[in-house]
């Protein structure tokens, strides 16, 4: 029961965000790691981050189930956050980078991705998921063939003046 001047309970808020993470997987030869789905635009590896998960973590474990490939959260850096709100849903999506996955990608949910494919940065296709080319211009925003994505990017201290690895 409130009385005068007193405020009522507040509501508790509905979610409204979805909260995830890209990973430009860098191979040894500088090719980056792109997975392309059944609609024919490609992505990187990555998705929500789970209760509980920092973005690293996140990373690391969406890089196992998506493609086979494993690299440590310790060796995965988070170049930047990005807030996009053009889908009707706020998406905020950490842009993160590593040089160190290990083994031979593999298509492991073939429900959503059709392969996995190394591309050099300047080869990369403009047919894009829209985060997807968010990231990769966080990571390399020298690329030209990158098409422009309207998001809202924080860099973290850690992103260096070329977010290269």
């Amino acid at each position: 029961m409130t009385t005068a001047g007193e405020r009522p309970e507040r509501a508790v808020p509905q979610p409204n965000a979805v909260v995830g993470v890209g990973l430009v997987v860098i191979g040894p030869d500088g090719r980056v790691l792109l997975g392309q789905a059944h609609d024919g635009r490609w992505e990187l590896p990555g998705g929500k981050v789970d209760p509980g998960e920092g973005f690293e973590q996140a990373a690391a474990r969406e890089l196992a189930e998506e493609t086979d490939l494993r690299a440590a959260p310790e060796a995965i850096r988070v170049l930047s956050v990005q807030i996009e709100a053009q889908s009707g849903v706020t998406r905020l999506t950490a842009a993160a980078v590593t040089t160190s996955a290990e083994g031979v990608p593999a298509v492991t949910e073939p429900h959503k991705i059709a392969r996995w494919q190394w591309f050099a940065p300047a080869e990369i296709p403009s047919a894009l998921y829209v985060p997807t080319a968010a990231v990769l211009r966080a990571w390399r925003p020298d690329l030209a063939t990158l098409p422009h994505v309207s998001s809202y990017d924080y860099p973290t201290a850690s992103s260096g003046a070329t977010g290269t690895a």
